[in-house]
């Protein structure tokens, strides 16, 4: 069996939902030199 066979839409779901509050608290509590509009990981429009 493939290893694409086996995953399902509860898990692709999830992995969705778990990137996207990753990437909020991210863009919150990180850095604005990491995650401003000239950083160097994500190059969000926030307030510095």
């Amino acid at each position: 069996m493939s290893l694409l066979t086996n995953i399902s839409f509860f898990e692709v779901s999830m992995a969705l939902v778990f990137v996207g509050i990753a990437e909020r608290l991210l863009l919150g509590y990180a850095p604005a030199d990491m995650v401003g509009a000239k950083g160097w990981l994500i190059r969000g429009d926030i307030d510095e």
